[in-house]
C-alpha cells in the first residue's frame, strides 16, 4: 500500500487526502488546527466554486452542504467610474445547472478532517516546519504540501514569467453577514462586482456558514493606498459593518439599501490581509533525494478578484488524484512532480492570467468591461470566462482579439454604438 503525506487541510489537501483514501492509499494529513479549532475559528475565504469545481465535488460524494447552500445563479457587474457614479450595470443568469456555491470553509474543512479521520485516516495536528520535513518524508512514498501559508511555501522558488506583482495589488476586508435584502427588479442571488477604477472592487455573494445558515459574504478589494484601503485597524464586526453601510453610502449607493438590515453572522466573523499574486515552481528540494510537491495556492496564488482560488485548488487536487492513480507503484521523483503541475497549470495558466489581468485592466479589457452593459452576448461570455478561464485564451487576452470578437457581435447589441 502506497503512502502519501499531505501537509495542509484546506480544499485541496483534504480533497486530495480523502479521494486517495477512497482508492486504498495509506494517507496522513498534517493540520495546524483540529476540527472544533478550525469552526470556532475565522473564515479562511470567499471560497466561491463555481460550476465546474462543484461537478469536482459531487463525483466525489463531498457535497454535503449543495441541498443547504443557496445557489449562486449568475452575476450582477456594474462600473462606478467616480464616487456615486453609477456608469452601467448588468446582471445575467447562468443556465440553470451552472450555478455556483460557497460553503464557509469552517464548516466544510472541519468536517471533511472528521470525515477523513472516521474512515481510518491519520491527522497529526500539527504545524509543520521545514527543519522536521525531511526526516518525514523519508516515512513516505509521497510528500504534498498543501499549505498555502507559512514557511513551507519557501520551499517552492518563485517563477518569475508567471509573476508580474511582487507587492499586494489589493488589501483584502471581509465580513460574513446575514439579513441582507435582494434588489427587487433582480431578487435571485447572485456574485455582485462592482469596480471603481484605480480605487478596488467591493464583491457580495450569497453563502452558508456556521450553523448552517444562509448568509452574505462581502469583500472589500482595496487598491493600496486608495480609498477603500481603511481596514489596517481591524474593526469589530459591528465596527466594520458600520463603516462599510458608510462607505457604500457614498460610493455605490444601489448597493447599501441592500444592507441597511444586515448584522455580523458570529464574532468572529472578519478576514482581513493582503498578499502578493505569485506562482511557484512545483517541486521544493528538502536533499538530494528527497523532495515535494506543492499545490493549489502554495504555488498559484491567484488575487480574490476573479473567485479563482477555490476552483483552483478542486481542479488541482482532481488532476493530482488522476495523475498519482496512473502513476502507480512507480517511484514519484521530481520529473514527475513536475509533469503533474504541468497538467494542472493547463487549467491554472488561465486563471492567473484573467485574475492579473484583472487587477489592473489593460485598455482592451477595460474596452469589453464597457460592453458589457449593452451587449449580453458580451456579458454571457465574460461571465461564463469565471467558470472556464480557458476559454478567455480565444478573445480577451490581446487587444486584436478583443477588436475582433466584438464585431462579431456587434450586432447583437441592445444599444446601437455611434
Amino acid at each position: 500500500m502506497r503512502r502519501v503525506l499531505v501537509v495542509g487541510s484546506g480544499q485541496s489537501g483534504m480533497q486530495l487526502a480523502l479521494g486517495l483514501q477512497a482508492h486504498g492509499y495509506e494517507v496522513t494529513v498534517m493540520s495546524a488546527r483540529t476540527p472544533e479549532e478550525i469552526r470556532e475559528g475565522r473564515p479562511m475565504s470567499t471560497q466561491l466554486m463555481f460550476a465546474p469545481a462543484l461537478r469536482i465535488e459531487r463525483e466525489m460524494g463531498l457535497d454535503f452542504w449543495a441541498d443547504r447552500t443557496p445557489r449562486c445563479v449568475g452575476s450582477r457587474l456594474s462600473m462606478a467610474p467616480a464616487p456615486a457614479h453609477l456608469a452601467a450595470r448588468f446582471h445575467l443568469t447562468w443556465d440553470e445547472e451552472d450555478y455556483a456555491q460557497s460553503v464557509d470553509q469552517r464548516v466544510k474543512m472541519s468536517a471533511w478532517l472528521e470525515l477523513f479521520e472516521s474512515r481510518g485516516g491519520e491527522v497529526v495536528y500539527h504545524t509543520a516546519m521545514t527543519s522536521e520535513l525531511e526526516e518525514l518524508t523519508r516515512l513516505y512514498d509521497l510528500t504534498v504540501i498543501a499549505a498555502g501559508k507559512g514557511e513551507l511555501v519557501e520551499l517552492f522558488d518563485r517563477n518569475d514569467a508567471h509573476s508580474p506583482y511582487d507587492r499586494p495589488q489589493r488589501m483584502l476586508s471581509v465580513i460574513y453577514l446575514e439579513g441582507m435584502r435582494r434588489p427587487a427588479d433582480d431578487p435571485d442571488p447572485r456574485l455582485h462586482v462592482t469596480f471603481f477604477p484605480g480605487t478596488g472592487e467591493v464583491v457580495s455573494m450569497p453563502g452558508l456558514t456556521t450553523g448552517g445558515r444562509p448568509c452574505e459574504i462581502l469583500m472589500w478589494e482595496a487598491v493600496p493606498g486608495g480609498a477603500f484601503d481603511c481596514w489596517q485597524d481591524r474593526p469589530s464586526p459591528e465596527a466594520f459593518l458600520d463603516r462599510t453601510l458608510g462607505m457604500l453610502a457614498e460610493y455605490a449607493p444601489w448597493e447599501h439599501e441592500l444592507f441597511t438590515d444586515a448584522a455580523p453572522t458570529d464574532r468572529r466573523c472578519t478576514l482581513f490581509g493582503g498578499y502578493a499574486p505569485i506562482v511557484r515552481h512545483p517541486v521544493g528540494r528538502l536533499a538530494a533525494d528527497s523532495h515535494v510537491l506543492g499545490m493549489a495556492d502554495v504555488v498559484v496564488a491567484n488575487d480574490p478578484i476573479s473567485a479563482q482560488g477555490a476552483n483552483n485548488a478542486a481542479r488541482c487536487a482532481d488532476v493530482y488524484l488522476k495523475a498519482i492513480l496512473e502513476h502507480g507503484d512507480r517511484p514519484f521523483d521530481p520529473a514527475w512532480m513536475q509533469r503533474t503541475f504541468d497538467l494542472f497549470w493547463e487549467h491554472a495558466e488561465h486563471s492567473t492570467r484573467f485574475s492579473n489581468m484583472m487587477l489592473n485592466p489593460p485598455e482592451h479589457v477595460q474596452k469589453v468591461l464597457g460592453a458589457v452593459a449593452d451587449n449580453p452576448a458580451v456579458a454571457r461570455r465574460l461571465v461564463y470566462g469565471y467558470n472556464e478561464p480557458s476559454d478567455l485564451q480565444h478573445w480577451l487576452y490581446t487587444p486584436e482579439q478583443v477588436d475582433a470578437y466584438l464585431a462579431s457581435v456587434a450586432d447583437q447589441a441592445t444599444t446601437p454604438s455611434a
